[in-house]
């Protein structure tokens, strides 16, 4: 059984605290200083948006980045199977002579 414990991430110079696997923490982390980084980012000199609106923008880009590398993701696979395609059938050809 595993048990999450409680990590202290801070977002917009606010604490939160959620509970993370003792193997994510590091991960966790991480992710937390990437979304902090684009909440201010989205924030910018208006120090008096609303938190939640910045919090929301931000998770906007995030997905959206996301996204953009799935597609790149998904793309660059059909290509591979393409290319790995073409590659057996070249295989089954030489096996032919």
């Amino acid at each position: 059984m595993s048990s999450s414990e409680p990590v202290a991430v801070h977002l917009l110079d606010r604490e939160y605290t959620v509970g993370v696997e003792p193997g994510e923490r590091d991960s966790l982390m991480a992710a937390a200083k990437l979304l902090d980084g684009k909440m201010r980012e989205v924030r910018g000199a208006n120090r008096m948006a609303a938190v939640d609106r910045v919090a929301v923008l931000a998770a906007l880009n995030l997905a959206h980045e996301l996204q953009l590398l799935r597609d790149e993701n998904m793309a660059r696979d059909r290509e591979l199977a393409r290319t790995l395609d073409g590659l057996q059938r070249r295989l089954d050809g030489l096996a032919d002579l």
